[in-house]
């Protein structure tokens, strides 16, 4: 019985301290995880073996982290449960690579006064979105989820597909955007028919996105006065600017100032004397018609549509790395031509920039119009699309200008996807306003895992080619042997 009793004992004994080593192991192994937690969101040091790599920080990212001189806070507009881990992890990393950047999960239908706090009168704030805000700038960027992807085009089909995430470029973008002491500024004119911020969403984003704070004004508000260091758009319009405001932008285009224009074919240009009293003073003198493509320039234009013209970008100051590196593909639909400058006087320069085929023609647009073919009497030639100008003022200062004409190919997302009219218009901004590149070309990251095949590198290739070879060693061996039995 004693011996029995013994037993037990050290049978309880036994499971007692068992059952306290497990313990103990569970207890290890969750101050292992909350530790290893932390030191993740401290110093983000777990390896992404994702295929596309997307938490991964690009040496563009942590050079910005680096210059960094205001605290960024991120505002996460995620309900529990639902969050983007991808991007909680990506933010995570940017806050253990700079102390400046921080971040907080927010639930949107528990913080209605964020949202309304960081809404504009242009864009409002939604779920499942991030705010990058810098207080000591006041200034913020909101990311929807459509700025966290890139779209492709088929150009036989016309249809889009996922190509990329952007979660990196997007907040770093944002997060220098922020961080700028000045941030140049881009006013679009209103109050004369022009095109309104719907039509221009795309164009506005691009601005945006590559660091430009946009606004609309009205020269008739009495309280606006244009700044010289600020850019003026005219986007088409269909009235006339009044005397008061021309002489507004005459003293701002005397002190330096720089416009952008875009001029479409059915704009009645011709009625409208003050606007084009402006326009000349750059040497911009606006062409009737519309510019037609000649059926045999099949380069000329695009998919069988002879409005829709693919001009020649000539080199120039503004489009010299464009055609330089070939990327100088653009589309315009619909465009009025303008008189090519001759000479001009030695305080003005005139250039071209895009120029239409030589065998292109400009037809009349009228209510008896029946026919794009050319017929008699329709002017032919090599026309000036868009046109750059300089010109010196008489006080010394430099007045730069552009005009363009179509508006379409500013203001259509498909144009943006298919060519090579984002980086055109960004670099006709740097030119306008004098300001170097802030944009940060990030790669995006693949949305579909790569297929693999026999073609494909590394790893992929290895194991395509181990398995098979593998399985035939195998089965000699195993023939082998039964041969010799």
């Amino acid at each position: 019985m004693k011996k029995n009793g013994t037993e037990k004992r050290r049978r309880r004994k036994l499971r007692g301290m068992s059952t306290g080593m497990l313990l103990m192991l569970i207890a290890a192994l969750l101050a292992i995880n909350v530790s290893a937690t932390m030191l993740e969101k401290r110093w983000g040091l777990r390896l992404d073996f994702s295929f596309n790599g997307i938490t991964t920080q690009s040496r563009a990212t942590r050079e910005a982290l680096a210059e960094m001189t205001h605290p960024v806070h991120v505002y996460a507009l995620f309900t529990k449960g639902q969050e983007d881990a991808p991007l909680m992890e990506l933010l995570d990393r940017y806050a253990a690579a700079s102390p400046l950047f921080t971040w907080e999960q927010s639930d949107p239908g528990l913080n209605p006064a964020l949202l309304t706090r960081f809404s504009t009168g242009t864009e409002s704030v939604s779920a499942d979105s991030l705010i990058v805000y810098c207080a000591e700038t006041d200034r913020w960027r909101i990311l929807n989820p459509a700025d966290f992807i890139s779209l492709s085009m088929d150009p036989e089909t016309g249809t889009y597909s996922y190509a990329g995430y952007t979660y990196e470029r997007a907040i770093t973008n944002a997060l220098v955007y922020v961080n700028r002491e000045t941030v140049p500024r881009v006013n679009i004119l209103q109050g004369h028919g022009e095109l309104d911020g719907d039509t221009l969403r795309a164009f506005d984003r691009l601005m945006t996105d590559n660091h430009y704070e946009v606004v609309y004004r009205d020269l008739s508000d009495a309280g606006y006065t244009p700044d010289p260091s600020e850019l003026i758009v005219f986007f088409s319009p269909m009235r006339d600017i009044t005397e008061a405001e021309l002489a507004k932008l005459i003293a701002f285009t005397e002190a330096g100032g720089s416009l952008l224009f875009t001029c479409d074919y059915p704009d009645p240009v011709e009625e409208m004397p003050n606007y084009l009293t402006l326009l000349r003073s750059y040497g911009f003198i606006p062409l009737e018609g519309i510019v037609v493509a000649d059926g045999a320039d099949a380069n000329s234009y695009y998919n069988n549509i002879p409005i829709d013209l693919i001009p020649e970008m000539r080199r120039t100051d503004v489009t010299a790395a464009l055609v330089d590196s070939g990327a100088d593909t653009v589309l315009l639909p619909g465009a009025r031509a303008f008189e090519t400058p001759g000479e001009t006087d030695r305080n003005l320069t005139v250039t071209p920039v895009l120029v239409s085929g030589e065998t292109a023609y400009r037809k009349s647009v009228h209510a008896e119009m029946s026919t794009l073919e050319k017929e008699a009497g329709d002017p032919e030639g090599a026309f000036s699309l868009a046109l750059q100008a300089q010109r010196i003022t008489g006080e010394g200062y430099v007045s730069r200008a552009f005009i363009l004409g179509s508006s379409g190919m500013m203001t259509e997302e498909q144009i943006y996807a298919m060519t090579d009219a984002r980086e055109l218009i960004i670099r006709m901004a740097e030119y306008l306003t004098g300001q170097s590149r802030a944009a940060l070309n990030i790669e995006a990251r693949d949305a579909m895992r790569q297929a693999l095949s026999v073609r494909s590198n590394g790893t992929g290739s290895l194991i395509v080619t181990a398995l098979p070879v593998g399985v035939l060693l195998l089965a000699a061996i195993v023939l082998w042997r039964r041969k010799n039995l």
